[in-house]
């Protein structure tokens, strides 16, 4: 009778423990999501090619929002383009947040520096950073277009995340493009060493 009392006994928590061992293997992570949103129109193609890029390199999922316009209020001092850091500020939420327009955007760092043209911005770190096709497809076929796009994003969603510009391989994504073309189409869809140490 003890015996078998035991062999119930061991045969419960042997149950319990599985019972435990399959809640935690089954237990949802929650998964990091970032928003895709558009400033004016933008193609769906560009649109869904993000949305993959994203989620192949950091493993993000992307829901693409409804676009917004871009208002007169967001204009730089040269009033012909738009001030991203305006844009940034904003639209700043919690939410993680790819703003996407094909209009041109601008920096300026300070009152006695003059705004320059830029392929995109981000916070460091932060949820926000806006990219514009505007200056990635003069006198280029749309697959290049695509593959600056992807770089340009992707690098400013790694500021978003707290890398700064990398000092360590020219082909690294974060990579600083100083205004150029020619440097973005140098990188890679790709962290170097260093980088990837600082994301992981």
């Amino acid at each position: 009778m003890a015996r078998r009392k035991l062999l119930l006994l061991a045969l419960l928590v042997l149950a319990v423990a599985a019972a435990i061992t399959v809640y935690n293997t089954t237990k949802p992570q929650p998964q990091s999501v970032i928003y895709i949103q558009p400033l004016g129109e933008v193609s769906p193609e560009y649109l869904t090619f993000l949305q993959q890029s994203v989620h192949r390199f950091y493993g993000y999922q992307c829901v693409v929002k409804p676009a917004v316009p871009l208002t007169p209020d967001l204009l730089a001092t040269s009033q012909t383009r738009y001030e991203a850091s305006k844009i940034l500020h904003q639209f700043n939420s919690r939410q993680n947040l790819l703003l996407v327009t094909t209009q041109d955007i601008a920096h300026r760092k300070s009152a006695a520096q003059p705004e320059y043209g830029i392929f995109g911005l981000g916070y460091r770190p932060g949820t926000t950073c806006v990219v514009s096709t505007f200056r990635l497809h003069r006198k280029v076929s749309k697959a290049k277009c695509l593959e600056r796009l992807e770089k340009v994003a992707l690098h400013e969603i790694g500021h978003n995340l707290g890398l700064p510009h990398c000092t360590h391989d020219k082909h690294c994504m974060m990579q600083a493009a100083q205004g150029t073309i020619k440097q973005v189409d140098l990188e890679r869809v790709w962290f170097c060493e260093a980088c990837r140490g600082k994301f992981l």
